[in-house]
């Protein structure tokens, strides 16, 4: 059974906490598929993974580069599995209907933007007859994690 987890973000924007996170997964040998809210989303992604840590580069691609099977980390705006990836992350609000193959699932959002935390909370309410290994993460003032019941 796949186990889900909700970061809602508090203190540090997607754009730190998702590098950081797509780094475990490829340092613990895994695959991923994050799927974004657009195609235009797409592009200041994968920007974001060439330049996030000066020191290196997060792997990836998309449909425009092909060879999804050489690809650690796949880029999509649909619930696809190229890659053959173990976890799944959704982001911009991006919601599946199933979870396929995957593992793991993270489920990131901005805590401080109303929509989007009603949204999340939805879909936190429509995974409790999918998944009885949810968690919910929030960030502290500090920008550490905190698990919520």
């Amino acid at each position: 059974m796949i186990e889900i987890a909700f970061y809602h973000l508090m203190t540090s924007p997607l754009e730190r906490v998702l590098p950081v996170l797509l780094q475990k997964t490829l340092d613990s040998e895994h695959r991923a598929v994050v799927i974004v809210g657009s195609t235009e989303r797409i592009e200041s992604i994968c920007s974001l993974l060439w330049t996030s840590d000066p020191e290196s580069w997060l792997p990836h691609g998309t449909k425009k580069d092909g060879s999804p099977e050489h690809q650690p980390i796949w880029l999509t705006t649909k619930l696809e599995n190229p890659n053959k990836a173990t976890y799944l992350f959704l982001i911009d609000g991006a919601a599946v209907e199933t979870y396929q193959d995957f593992e793991r699932c993270f489920d990131l959002f901005d805590g401080n933007d109303e929509e989007s935390l009603q949204a999340a909370r939805a879909r936190w309410v429509s995974v409790k007859d999918v998944c009885e290994d949810r968690t919910y993460w929030v960030q502290n003032q500090k920008g550490n994690w905190e698990k919520r019941h």
